[in-house]
């Protein structure tokens, strides 16, 4: 995704000070688009404008990543929220919820955690550190290697990480409750579908 601050492209609103976001006026940031305020112009209507604009110009993406990414911007802040309101930071959720999930005995040496997680060995020996120091990992030599570090959640470790999933799930259950479960299993097929084509 880049950083640009060109409304986030065509589908984004258009260009810096664009009238198709007027709430970016007023915004010094706004251009900043996923990153600052999320445009209410339907995406049909930038799709529409561009056809007028530039008769033959492809504009078939425009209603699918333009939605994509104001949802992206949206469940984005809507997570910090809450993880926030949790008292958890991102980094440390990632990396407890790959080790509890990895089954027992929640444990994985840092070089799998790294793999695990797709963050560098760096970052993940930051985060073990602080999780460490907080009571909620421990460390060791890996039985299976003497130049592993083995890493396991501690009993708070699991206390803490238990506690935030059910709740933040809980919550961002509530999120897509707006469409049925059949709704919800073709949407899902379709993002898998997209990702895959998309993955480098």
């Amino acid at each position: 995704m880049s950083n640009d601050r060109s409304g986030g492209g065509p589908g984004g609103g258009g260009f810096p000070g664009g009238a198709d976001n007027p709430a970016d006026d007023d915004d010094p940031d706004g251009g900043d688009y996923p990153g600052g305020p999320v445009p209410r112009w339907p995406a049909a209507d930038i799709a529409a404008a561009w056809r007028r604009e530039l008769p033959g110009v492809l504009t078939e993406s425009i209603e699918i990543i333009t939605p994509l990414w104001r949802i992206a911007k949206l469940l984005g802040d809507d997570r910090r929220r809450t993880l926030a309101a949790l008292g958890v930071d991102a980094s440390t959720l990632d990396l407890l919820s790959v080790i509890r999930r990895s089954g027992q005995p929640y444990e994985l040496t840092t070089r799998e955690i790294t793999r695990r997680t797709l963050v560098t060995a760096g970052a993940v020996s930051q985060r073990v550190a602080r999780a460490e120091r907080a009571g909620l990992v421990t460390r060791a030599a890996s039985p299976g290697s003497r130049r592993a570090v083995a890493v396991r959640l501690t009993a708070a470790g699991h206390e803490l990480i238990e506690a935030t999933v059910s709740r933040l799930l809980g919550h961002e259950a509530q999120l897509i409750a707006a469409l049925t479960p059949a709704e919800r299993a073709a949407l899902a097929g379709c993002l898998a579908k997209l990702e895959q084509s998309l993955a480098p």
